[in-house]
């Protein structure tokens, strides 16, 4: 079985702390969101290769990072992409990526900033019962949020019916971007792509493939975060940290108050402040400021304000 670590994004939703670096290189506690998927996928036997698929942008920092990493399996496929509007959309870029890599094995797909909170070989072992194309699918709870996702609807574990994005949801069991894919399915990529349909959405070859079989869904109770926003972010940190704070070995944490959620990187100092659900990167100086909901990237200085609900970009000095 392969595996496909879905990372070519350019997260422009979290510029200017991803403008130049992947959103899946963002910390969550002492790794980074992709860790927790190549952890998985490095732990199951039944997965010998796992293949990351980025852009060319980000290609040279995906390999000194892999390179840096003790993974064994993650190798590298890029796709001929630089700028957004160049993309091929999902099902178009794993159409590739299968022919670029020769791809003739049962294929696990997992997007590179899905914070999951199930063990991925949980759903390996689903979809091995199953043979047959599966996806994972959470209840998000909430109509209005489910009204910007794929959404399924089962008659047990079995999908009946799919909306994308729809206006007016029928359900709230969103589809999370964590597929698995029998071998024999794989030339259908083509077949589905070359038949005109959507190369983007992968609800839509999802609804294309159960139209003409069967399709199962693994669902799971526990978290789930889509990295995308500077609020999903810092979501996904507060439920990873559980109202803990993680400060830096290396960090100077000085009479300042630190809430909960708080994630202080190497290097940093932190002098005569309170900082509450904040994420602030390595090398940085914040001093006399009062920070909330915020992420604050590197060798960047505060002092003397207020910020709430902000992004602040790699070197800014800010002072009042």
């Amino acid at each position: 079985m392969k595996a496909v670590v879905l990372a070519g994004g350019y997260a422009t939703r979290l510029w200017p702390i991803t403008k130049h670096r992947p959103k899946m290189f963002l910390p969550v506690g002492d790794g980074t969101v992709i860790d927790i998927i190549f952890d998985d996928l490095e732990d199951d036997d039944r997965i010998s290769e796992v293949f990351v698929s980025t852009n060319e942008r980000f290609a040279e920092t995906f390999e000194e990072y892999l390179d840096d990493t003790g993974y064994e399996k993650p190798t590298l496929s890029v796709e001929e992409t630089v700028e957004e509007d160049e993309k091929f959309g999902v099902v178009g870029a794993l159409e590739q990526l299968i022919d670029r890599e020769n791809v003739e094995e049962d294929l696990v797909v997992i997007a590179g900033d899905n914070l999951l909170s199930f063990d991925v070989a949980e759903f390996v072992d689903f979809f091995e019962e199953k043979e047959t194309p599966c996806l994972a699918a959470y209840d998000v709870g909430s109509r209005e949020r489910a009204k910007s996702y794929g959404l399924v609807e089962l008659d047990g574990d079995r999908v009946t019916n799919f909306q994308e994005k729809p206006d007016d949801p029928n359900s709230t069991l969103v589809s999370i971007a964590c597929y698995a894919f029998p071998a024999e399915t794989l030339p259908k990529f083509d077949e589905y792509l070359t038949g005109g349909n959507n190369p983007d959405e992968p609800g839509w070859f999802l609804q294309w493939l159960q139209e003409r079989g069967d399709v199962h869904a693994f669902t799971f109770d526990g978290a789930w975060f889509d990295i995308g926003t500077a609020e999903s972010y810092l979501d996904a940190v507060s439920w990873y940290l559980n109202g803990e704070n993680y400060i830096h070995d290396s960090a100077t944490v000085e009479n300042s108050d630190l809430g909960e959620n708080v994630h202080v990187m190497a290097g940093t100092t932190v002098e005569n402040s309170s900082l509450d659900r904040t994420v602030v990167f390595s090398d940085s100086d914040i001093r006399d400021a009062d920070i909330r909901n915020t992420i604050v990237d590197e060798d960047t200085h505060i002092e003397n304000l207020d910020l709430s609900n902000a992004l602040i970009g790699a070197h800014s000095r800010l002072q009042h």
